[in-house]
């Protein structure tokens, strides 16, 4: 049996939501799976242990709608993360899988070591994904390198073309039991709790908020909102029990919110290509996308209270083949 490295980029929680079911899958298939996990410290707790904890290249969340460039640019360290590079041991591996994790990907890269891209990021590439009506080839540019492969299988909204699967929906929401306790379910980490209770008390102060902000670290009541910070299992409960969710248009959220059947309103992160990308498959699925919580849009959010309804979709549990093919691929590869 295979020896694996699964590598995972741990900016946002898409990336390790995805590892709690793969890694488990992975295991059952090899004699030894390390795990590699880079960025910042992440929100959800891991049921496995992480051998290579590297501070990779990772950005960080601003509080106006987008990244926080001048944060992001001084946590950079060039010279700490050739370092990591240079002392991963890919070569020690019969299979480098990774979720868009750059040191890894540029180990393999630097050793002439093949690498396995298992992303959702794969996907977005694809020249039959949706793409947004303007188009941004420096973003499309750091997509594709940032964390370069040499095989790719990816997850999106919808199966655009062989090579593309359906969402990876974990166990813990696979399992759970859908309500409506008439609360919508929050996440936007690219802005503040400051701003997030200001815009949805104006919406409507008969509808209540669960709101899962990362700058928070306690939890607090604003009349119709309630402030809490994230969690990865209260967020779940919470999700389970919507009426609606209101988030970024990140991957795993949405999907877990489409699986469930909840109605979805998704505000793509400003000047981050993969999101406006997502916006552009999630709006040909019927999803309502809008730009941002400035007042001329807050019409848009008003009238998905009132009238929005469910998008259906059809998620089967396609990970353990999807496993079942990359390995029965790959592996004659690096053998030969």
């Amino acid at each position: 049996m295979p020896r694996i490295l699964y590598a995972i980029q741990g900016t946002g929680n898409g990336h390790l939501s995805r590892a709690l079911d793969i890694v488990p899958l992975l295991q059952q298939r090899a004699s030894r799976v390390d795990v590699l996990l880079s960025g910042p410290p992440a929100d959800l707790t891991l049921p496995f242990a992480v051998r290579y904890r590297c501070h990779g290249m990772g950005f960080i969340f601003g509080k106006k709608g987008g990244v926080n460039f001048v944060k992001t640019f001084w946590q950079l360290n060039s010279a700490a993360f050739l370092r990591e590079i240079r002392q991963l041991p890919v070569e020690s591996y019969d299979l480098v899988i990774s979720d868009f994790e750059p040191v890894s990907a540029w180990a393999c890269q630097l050793r002439r070591v093949p690498c396995v891209a298992l992303s959702h990021q794969s996907a977005v590439l694809s020249e039959y994904a949706p793409r947004p009506e303007k188009e941004d080839l420096i973003g499309r540019a750091v997509l594709r390198h940032y964390a370069p492969a040499t095989a790719q299988y990816g997850f999106h909204f919808d199966q655009y073309e062989p090579g593309i699967h359906t969402p990876v929906i974990r166990r813990q929401v696979r399992e759970l039991s859908p309500s409506n306790d008439g609360h919508y379910t929050v996440y936007l980490p690219a802005f503040d709790e400051e701003t997030l209770v200001k815009r949805l008390r104006y919406l409507s102060g008969a509808t209540r908020w669960e709101v899962f902000s990362k700058h928070s670290t306690q939890e607090s009541e604003h009349g119709n909102v309630r402030v809490r910070p994230v969690s990865g299992a209260a967020f779940t409960d919470s999700l389970a029990r919507s009426a609606g969710v209101l988030c970024g248009a990140g991957f795993e959220t949405p999907a877990e919110a489409l699986y469930l059947g909840k109605k979805l309103l998704v505000i793509p992160m400003k000047n981050q290509y993969e999101q406006a990308c997502n916006a552009a498959a999630l709006a040909c699925l019927g999803v309502p996308v809008v730009k941002s919580l400035k007042d001329k849009h807050l019409v848009a959010l008003d009238d998905w209270l009132r009238t929005g309804r469910p998008v259906p979709v059809q998620y089967p549990d396609q990970t353990a083949a999807v496993l079942d093919k990359l390995l029965l691929e790959q592996l004659p590869v690096l053998a030969r």
